[in-house]
């Protein structure tokens, strides 16, 4: 039986991290941002790389004993760099914010034009919205989605060169379609920006081949490792050679102390296992799952923003069944089945009950669901909604 040690150190937290993995096991989680961990990730989150304070880089600590520290650090970034074919990758931040904080303040100075999607239309709140560090010391040039719930290159083009952005956010947290990098390169080019592309919710998608890699075109990549990977809590940058210095001092010590090493180990063997044959089918059995499931949701009347997915994501429109996100997310919760709420392009509802729902197919790939599970699970939470109490 695992968390002995803590059973008999602290037995109410045992109760409720005990709890908390009988949940993880009760519930079906169809949120987007979420996955679960490996086994193996699991055991290098726990291990005695915890203990050590390693400030700096490999070679340039400030603390003694980071020999191994240094190796371990070293085989995380190497790893990332071969799976994404990047010049340079930093591996210390400690999540997709913190991360996106330190590119804004390597590339940007306060008061400068910051161009990324609107939060209505599937961008992030570390995009330059106005609560947020990111629309606080920025000034965010918004862009929105068209009717049909899909980029508009031509658009965003001519909103580019009307507000001349020096940063430009190629990135979304809850957009179903794959990315046109090519065209925002072009697009970022017309106007002297920087180009950002936050591949947080579809970097394993990426990794194995299953959608278009920025890397080629972005100036600066940033993913979370949590979500589509079996990895942990924290966040990879990769960039150009030429920007690689100001991004590292960015991250230290412009915002961050000693990074977790027990978290970098993890990303590292979340890395290697994101490289084998294993994962490769699991990224393309994530897609199916989610065309899958939007294909059948749109039998049952739901409407799918864009009217489908290419990744692992969709967004639903409940207007039609007249119910707002926070309703249906809470009679989901009820009968087991998680899903966020979720705002749709140009939502009249605020962001805290907006008009849709956001569902992902990562959590439930993992624990081996194939398109069969998925038409029955489309069918039971038609039949939840569809009810009026």
């Amino acid at each position: 039986m695992p968390y002995q040690n803590l059973k008999k150190a602290d037995p109410q937290m045992f109760k409720l991290v005990d709890a908390e993995a009988k949940r993880q096991q009760k519930f079906i989680t169809l949120i987007a941002s979420e996955n679960y961990a490996s086994p193996a990730v699991l055991e290098a989150l726990g291990s005695p790389l915890n203990n050590k304070y390693s400030e700096g880089y490999p070679g340039k600590r400030y603390y003694p004993g980071n020999e191994l520290v240094d190796k371990i650090e070293i085989l995380a970034r190497e790893r990332a760099c071969k799976l994404f074919k990047a010049e340079h990758a930093n591996v210390q931040a400690l999540s997709g914010g913190p991360a996106n904080l330190a590119i804004y303040s390597a590339l940007l100075k306060p008061g400068d034009k910051l161009m990324g999607a609107k939060l209505a239309h599937g961008g992030h709140l570390s995009h330059g919205h106005k609560v947020n560090f990111s629309g606080q010391l920025y000034r965010q040039i918004g862009y929105e989605l068209d009717t049909d719930g899909r980029l508009n290159m031509k658009k965003l083009a001519a909103l580019a060169k009307k507000e001349k952005p020096k940063l430009i956010v190629a990135g979304f947290s809850a957009y179903s379609r794959d990315i046109d990098w090519a065209g925002f390169r072009k697009i970022a080019d017309s106007v002297k920006a920087y180009l950002l592309a936050d591949i947080s919710h579809t970097a394993g998608l990426v990794a194995t081949g299953q959608l278009k890699s920025p890397v080629k075109y972005a100036d600066v990549v940033m993913f979370t490792t949590h979500k589509s990977f079996w990895g942990p809590r924290g966040a990879v940058i990769l960039c150009k050679k030429y920007l690689a210095e100001i991004i590292d001092r960015a991250v230290f010590p412009g915002f961050q102390g000693g990074p977790h090493d027990n978290a970098i180990a993890a990303i590292a063997v979340a890395l290697k296992e994101a490289s084998t044959a294993k994962f490769k089918t699991y990224a393309k059995q994530v897609i199916v799952n989610a065309k899958t499931l939007a294909t059948e949701l749109s039998k049952l009347n739901y409407k799918i923003i864009s009217n489908g997915t290419d990744n692992h994501l969709m967004v639903v429109d409940l207007t039609n069944k007249n119910l707002t996100g926070k309703e249906a997310e809470a009679k989901l919760a009820a009968q087991g089945i998680l899903v966020s709420r979720s705002t749709i392009p140009n939502d009249p509802r605020g962001p805290f009950n907006p008009s849709g729902i956001r569902l992902g197919t990562y959590a439930i790939t993992t624990r081996g669901f194939k398109p069969t599970d998925i038409k029955k699970l489309a069918q039971r939470i038609d039949a939840i909604l569809s009810r009026n109490t």
